[in-house]
């Protein structure tokens, strides 16, 4: 291998690619991409193998490989032209979910195609039955929103006009979703141009050869972490609660690592069938989840591309929740049960690699969705709201607090953009007090945003959990806070679930709810789970986490044997 050229070309790609979301960030409309950087941004060569990315968002970075080659399946590379732009986002077509839109542009080079540039973005807006498509009640994917399979966008440098009508005509803001689709392109368009002048300099037999070495030099690196890991069976499992359908059921993720030599099997026999209600994982969730985890438990210096996946292998059942068949709906899967399963597989290797592994994190994105007509301009308005969690403990750190989950990688967005984009006044956002669980290193904490309706009425649905199960400690750790959402409708003291106060079957998971003018909405993130005795921990992080507000007085003491002098 000629490592020069190799790392050159290396931090050239991922590079183009961060710049690809840049682009992305700096030209959208919506706050999902804007301030959240719900997106990924990568290259591909010409059979769908992923050959860079940047640093963006994890579960789409794990499912881009599966996303391009069903692509490819579908539209060859011989009935692609210079200035094709294919757009997707079906999940049963190797998709995450609905929501999520992947775009990729071939990159032609002398008459032939080298790669492609693609970008996945998380479209804030898609149609369906509830506006921003996270419906918590739906049973089947059509209530999911617009389903896209492969198609040109954009054909040879032109837009394609009837494929835009289609899909502007079904959503409910048509302006914002055009400016967030441009925005896409505008990634891809860059990504392509970037690379052919790569190709420019370089040639493409030598770039040929040294991508090639890079995808070999990422597998061996992979495959030596995995031997150092010792070889053996390792199984446990989790439960996400209700689908929103049946809110007394929990659903199981099982899993059983086999893990020998420099491979690695992630094997989810024994989940539990596939639910009613839209918490299913699609295969490529599944398998996207598997190499989170892994990524995850070794060296983070090893380049993210296809190579590094090669000694990864999944089995996930069809008809199952972690590999859903059609027509079952599946929205809630890539952002509720992805991390689920990601912690359920550190859950099964903390025996194998306990100072790689944290307890249990929030495992949810919070998924608080809402739209309506906005009252002072009478144009419609969506938005795709995420929050942070606390995240587990680990055997040499505390869990981190209120950060995205596991799988997302994202931002919260900035209150002062939040009010000033939607007719919500937001009254708070503080820390939970005793929301980390306890233990020699505590989980992270989660905190509670609340927010009142200025407008006439906002529809709002929401695809969390972590409201009964709390996460998880390990070694002696104690469980993490619950999470809740709570609504106080105006004129009233009480504060009371979105079970008691619509009649939802769940509490976490519900659509269309109509909150009123002066109503007021409280989101309750959950905390992580904590790692080892907390007897153990050390007097001084006590004292500086009761001095924070991050444990009361009482936990102190009981939780801590703590008392202050």
């Amino acid at each position: 291998m000629d490592f020069v050229t190799m790392n050159i070309l290396d931090s050239a790609m991922v590079s183009i690619c961060r710049e690809m979301g840049i682009t992305l960030m700096k030209t959208s409309y919506s706050t999902i991409f804007n301030e959240a950087l719900d997106f990924t941004c990568g290259l591909a060569d010409m059979s769908g193998d992923m050959i860079a990315v940047a640093d963006y968002c994890p579960a789409q970075i794990g499912g881009m490989p599966l996303l391009v080659k069903s692509c490819l399946k579908e539209i060859p590379i011989a009935e692609l032209e210079e200035g094709d732009i294919i757009l997707h986002n079906d999940p049963y077509r190797g998709g995450l979910h609905t929501p999520e839109h992947t775009f990729f542009k071939p990159i032609f080079v002398e008459g032939e195609v080298m790669g492609f540039a693609v970008a996945i973005g998380h479209i804030a807006e898609v149609g369906g039955m509830a506006p921003g498509g996270f419906c918590g009640e739906a049973t089947e994917i059509f209530q999911e929103g617009l389903r896209i399979p492969p198609v040109k966008i954009v054909k040879r440098g032109v837009d394609n006009v009837e494929v835009w009508k289609l899909l502007l005509a079904n959503v409910r803001t048509p302006r914002v979703n055009y400016g967030d689709l441009k925005a896409l392109i505008a990634a891809v368009d860059l990504g392509e141009r970037q690379m052919r002048g790569i190709y420019a300099k370089y040639g493409k037999e030598k770039i040929r050869e040294t991508v090639a070495d890079l995808l070999l030099y990422s597998e061996r690196r992979m495959r030596a972490e995995l031997e150092a890991i010792p070889d053996g069976i390792y199984s446990f499992h989790d439960f996400v609660e209700s689908d929103g359908v049946d809110s007394d059921r929990h659903y199981r993720i099982q899993v059983e690592v086999h893990k020998k030599g420099g491979s690695i099997i992630v094997d989810y026999h024994g989940s539990s069938p596939q639910a009613a209600g839209p918490i299913n994982a699609t295969l490529g969730v599944a398998t996207s989840a598997a190499y989170n985890a892994v990524l995850h438990m070794t060296d983070p210096t090893i380049p993210r591309n296809s190579g590094c996946f090669r000694p990864i292998e999944v089995m996930a059942p069809p008809g199952t929740i972690v590999n859903v068949d059609f027509p079952a709906p599946e929205v809630g899967g890539n952002t509720e049960t992805h991390p689920r399963i990601v912690g359920t597989i550190l859950g099964a290797m903390h025996s194998a690699v306990p100072n790689r592994v944290m307890a249990a994190e929030g495992a949810t994105h919070c998924n608080f969705v809402f739209g309506g007509v906005d009252a002072e301009t009478g144009e419609y308005f969506a938005c795709y709201d995420l929050e942070g969690v606390g995240w587990g403990g680990r055997a040499f750190a505390d869990g981190n607090d209120a950060v995205d989950s596991i799988n997302g990688n994202c931002r919260i967005t900035p209150v002062e953009v939040y009010e000033t984009r939607f007719p919500w006044l937001i009254e708070g956002l503080a820390f939970n007090v005793d929301s980390c669980g306890a233990g020699e290193y505590r989980g992270g904490v989660g905190y509670t945003k609340q927010m009142l309706c200025v407008n006439r009425e906002i529809i709002c649905s929401q695809m969390t959990d972590r409201h009964v199960l709390p996460p998880w400690g390990l070694e002696g750790g104690l469980e993490g806070g619950c999470g809740a959402t709570l609504v106080q409708k105006a004129g009233r003291d009480d504060w009371q679930t979105m079970r008691d106060a619509y009649g939802k079957p769940s509490t976490s998971r519900y659509s269309n709810v109509a909150i009123k003018e002066g109503d007021r909405v409280r989101l309750v993130m959950p905390g992580g789970g904590g790692y080892g005795n907390p007897l153990a921990r050390d007097r001084a992080a006590v004292a500086h986490d009761l001095r924070e507000g991050y444990i009361s007085p009482e936990a102190a003491g009981k939780l801590y044997g703590y008392r202050e002098v």
